[in-house]
């Protein structure tokens, strides 16, 4: 494990020992360095460390820069790491076969000085923004998944409808990019249960109207929780705690939103979130059946969802039922 004030470790593969000098000299004193004379002996030493980057020759023996680099990119522990070719081929379709394999740059030799610094510095503080990026996604996920443990709904829950919502924005026209955004957010969109006291929120038995008043007001508290970020991911995460309850023909809440006042990434979390809690066994009903469930969407279509929305959600019901069953309940 390194800390964070220990330099990166790179590794260095060449089977020249005059490159592998070259490379110490112009990186040594930036980075903690670990070098291999061939692709076998990288890969040995990969199996004992993880370093942050590879400088990788092609053309070595026995095995070249290419094998080594197919290897690394399908190893899960390692895939990761990113790979820069330093070769002194510059033949374009060698540089096109190393993209294909998943290097991120190519350097050729002989070498600038300058440029592999510069070419390092840079793909390594890309690797610590997509760290950073990461961490961001993985603590709103365990946030959503803490409201869930006062719930009696699981991890499982929001792991299906949050991958229903991708496959309903996809099926919609939109791009992939934001259809990631939306599955990262939705875990977030009951968050303001936390706020809700448990005899409330556990009562196996209907709620009282009384109840019931306090029970809508996880909106409002998840949208206060949520409120004010400038992360792109949290304010998506703040859209959908407020409007995942409102209703297409406006009698849902906490705002009585109407047709398309209703975001789309609101309109979308709503239907994946009432399929999914229909479809599983609760401790106070049975689980609906799937044809039960799309029969009562059906009719909630221009009432409680957008009605252009349950019709492709319904044509998209393989690759829901794909991800339910990947996602099976656990007791």
């Amino acid at each position: 494990m390194e800390f964070s004030n220990e330099k990166p470790r790179i590794l260095i593969v060449d089977d020249e020992p005059a490159n592998l000098k070259v490379m110490r000299k112009v990186l040594g004193e930036q980075y903690r360095m670990s070098f291999a004379k061939s692709g076998v002996a990288a890969l040995s030493l990969l199996e004992k460390e993880y370093p942050k980057l590879i400088l990788l020759d092609i053309m070595m023996p026995d095995m070249n820069g290419f094998e080594v680099c197919k290897i690394v990119k399908s190893t899960p522990a390692l895939s990761h790491i990113p790979i820069i070719f330093v070769t002194a081929l510059d033949d374009e379709n060698d540089e096109f076969n190393g993209f294909e394999l998943g290097a991120v740059d190519y350097i050729t030799k002989p070498i600038s000085p300058a440029i592999v610094r510069a070419r390092v510095k840079t793909h390594l503080s890309l690797v610590q923004a997509e760290q950073l990026k990461q961490a961001h996604v993985d603590l709103v996920e365990r946030l959503g998944r803490a409201a869930e443990y006062k719930d009696t709904d699981t991890g499982e829950h929001i792991a299906r409808m949050s991958q229903y919502s991708k496959v309903l924005a996809l099926a919609l026209g939109m791009n992939e990019q934001h259809a990631e955004l939306l599955r990262q957010a939705a875990p977030m969109h009951d968050v303001g249960k936390i706020g809700i006291p448990d005899s409330i929120l556990l009562k196996p038995g209907k709620l009282t109207p009384n109840e019931f008043a306090h029970m809508k007001e996880h909106a409002a508290i998840g949208a206060k929780i949520l409120a004010n970020s400038p992360s792109p991911l949290l304010q998506l995460a703040h859209v959908l705690a407020i409007e995942h309850h409102e209703k297409w023909d406006g009698t849902g809440y906490p705002n009585g939103l109407k047709g398309e006042e209703i975001s789309i990434e609101g309109r979308i979390v709503a239907i994946a979130d009432v399929f999914d809690a229909l479809t599983s066994k609760r401790p106070y009903k049975e689980p609906w059946s799937i044809e039960q469930t799309l029969e009562h969407m059906q009719q909630q279509a221009g009432k409680h969802f957008d009605p252009q929305l349950v019709e492709l959600f319904i044509s998209k019901i393989d690759a829901i039922l794909a991800i339910k069953k990947a996602h099976q309940e656990r007791d």
